[in-house]
């Protein structure tokens, strides 16, 4: 089986701030400065968790709000400039995301499973490969289509979970989007698969989407 991992539309915001998942030259000046006051980081041009935790000491020390995030605020008191356009590209979670997903092609379908390696549903799926880079979310398709943020199928980047009415009302089966119309999933018939938003069943039964990064 040929596995191929679509790419992230790039996606540019007038003011915003850098995160987790973002990349670029911007990214390593933040991590330069970070290293040069001490700060246990790598400046290798991805917001990782590292990153993350010494954005926050840093903002501790400031007196600054402690969220992660290198926002205007930050910037300034970090490299002592204002900050420049956030442009936003392939993201460090995303492609972690997909890959971590990409590993169970096969893996069987089971109700109410959740091994990702001997049988396991779609919301377990999803709930298992999201937690694997530190995302949480509830354990079932329901709860899980209440929590993040909604985003129309316009909108829809890779990493993303997608959402369907199947067997019952509401919510009832879901998977991670990868980008190409195309998403990730635990089939009730074919297992953790690759199936096509276009696909009849799939665009008939759809209901939305949530961004959870």
């Amino acid at each position: 089986m040929v596995i191929a991992i679509f790419a992230v539309s790039s996606v540019t915001f007038a003011s915003g701030a850098f995160r987790m998942g973002d990349q670029g030259a911007e990214v390593a000046e933040i991590q330069g400065h970070l290293v040069k006051l001490g700060y246990d980081v790598i400046a290798d041009g991805d917001f990782g968790p590292s990153t993350v935790d010494a954005v926050k000491l840093f903002q501790k020390e400031k007196g600054l709000k402690i969220n992660g995030y290198v926002d205007e605020t930050t910037y300034r008191a970090l490299v002592g400039r204002e900050m420049p356009e956030v442009s936003r590209g392939s993201s460090y979670i995303s492609r972690r995301l997909i890959s971590t997903a990409m590993q169970y092609i096969g893996t069987p379908y089971v109700f109410g499973g959740n091994s990702l390696h001997y049988g396991i549903d779609c919301s377990a799926f999803t709930q298992q490969i999201y937690g694997a880079v530190g995302i949480k979310i509830p354990r079932t398709a329901d709860y899980q289509y209440e929590v993040g943020t909604p985003i129309s199928r316009t909108e829809l980047l890779p990493g993303d979970e997608v959402f369907f009415t199947t067997y019952t009302y509401g919510a009832s089966h879901c998977g991670i989007y990868l980008g190409d119309d195309k998403f990730i999933h635990a089939s009730s018939s074919r297992g953790v698969t690759i199936s096509s938003l276009n696909d009849r069943y799939y665009s008939t039964h759809y209901i939305g989407a949530r961004r959870r990064f």
